[in-house]
This record gives structure tokens, C-alpha cells and sequence, in this order.
């Protein structure tokens, strides 16, 4: 009996040994795995791409045109698509003040650009070209009101980026005879 013992002794220290083999075997093969799959990838990236290097991705910029009219009794800030044809939002300097004096301020017509930006914002705007209109003409002043450099500062502070700023004042070239008279205006 001690013989059968001993036999099913020594063929279960070999089932084990063996168990205990193919755990290690496995186990390196794993790790060696492992360590070869993070070579590879490491010479993949080495090859791909130059180390310490910065990629900013760009972000797409979807233009609009903004048309201030600014005279010295208002400021009108309006909104448009690139072809002009569209309204996205306008607001002036009336629709954010109660006063009537205050509508030609720069901080009425910052509170209107600001009322403007926020609108464009929603619709996914983030680039305009900005076009200043005075009232001109052979009778109005050909220099815009006070509001705006305002609006286009706090336009540019809202986070838009500012194409081109053209001044579209009318100018005139020999049309009607200007008000006044001949000896021209007298206090």
C-alpha cells in the first residue's frame, strides 16, 4: 500500500509540476507578448510623429458681415449673412437704453453689440467682416457717431474674430445743392 501511495504521490507532484510549468510558460509568453506590442507601437509613434511637438487643430471660422450705422443721434448694429441678404440679429442703441439721449452712446450701442454677438453666437457665427456707415450724403457729417469704435471693440472682446473693417459712408459727388444758402449757415 505504501508503494500505491507513494506512486499516486509522485504522479500528483508531477500533475502539479506540470500545472505550475505551463502557468510560467504562459506567464512569459504574456509578458513577452506585451513587451513586443509596446515596442511596435513605440516605433509607430517614433515614425509618426516628431517628438515635443504641439498640433492646434484649427477651428472653422463661419464668416458674417456686421453693418453699424452710426450717427450722432443712434447706433443700429445689424447681423448679416456673407451675401447680405439674411438676417441673423440686429439690435440699436434704442432697444437697450430708456432714455432717448443715451441712445447714441458708446455704452448703449456696446450693450447692443453685446445683444447682437450673443445671438450670432447661438447660430454658430464666430467671424465677421464689419462695415461703419455715417449718415454723409451732401448734408449729413461723413464721420461716424460714438458708438462705433465701442461696438466694434466689445464685438472683437466677445470672442469674434474681425475680418476686414471697411467704411461704407455715402460721399457725395456734385448731387443736390447743399442746405444753407448762399452766405451759408448763420447763428
Amino acid at each position: 500500500m505504501s508503494e500505491e501511495n507513494n506512486k499516486t504521490e509522485s504522479k500528483a507532484e508531477v500533475k502539479t509540476e506540470a500545472k505550475a510549468e505551463v502557468k510560467t510558460e504562459a506567464k512569459t509568453e504574456t509578458k513577452t507578448e506585451k513587451t513586443e506590442v509596446k515596442k511596435e507601437i513605440k516605433k509607430e509613434v517614433k515614425t509618426d510623429s516628431k517628438p515635443n511637438t504641439f498640433v492646434k487643430k484649427r477651428k472653422e471660422i463661419l464668416w458674417a458681415n456686421c453693418h453699424i450705422y452710426s450717427s450722432h443721434n443712434n447706433t443700429i448694429i445689424h447681423i448679416t449673412d456673407v451675401t447680405g441678404t439674411e438676417t441673423i440679429s440686429k439690435a440699436s442703441g434704442g432697444m437697450v437704453v430708456k432714455v432717448h439721449r443715451l441712445e447714441p452712446s458708446p455704452n448703449a450701442a456696446m450693450m447692443a453689440a453685446k445683444k447682437v454677438a450673443e445671438e450670432a453666437r447661438e447660430k454658430g457665427i464666430n467671424g465677421l467682416h464689419v462695415r461703419i456707415k455715417a449718415p454723409g450724403g451732401h448734408n449729413g457729417p461723413s464721420n461716424p457717431g460714438p458708438g462705433a469704435q465701442a461696438a466694434i471693440r466689445s464685438l472683437s472682446r466677445m470672442g469674434f474674430k474681425i475680418g476686414t473693417i471697411v467704411d461704407l459712408t455715402p460721399v457725395p459727388h456734385d448731387g443736390c445743392r447743399k442746405k444753407g444758402g448762399r452766405r451759408g449757415r448763420r447763428p
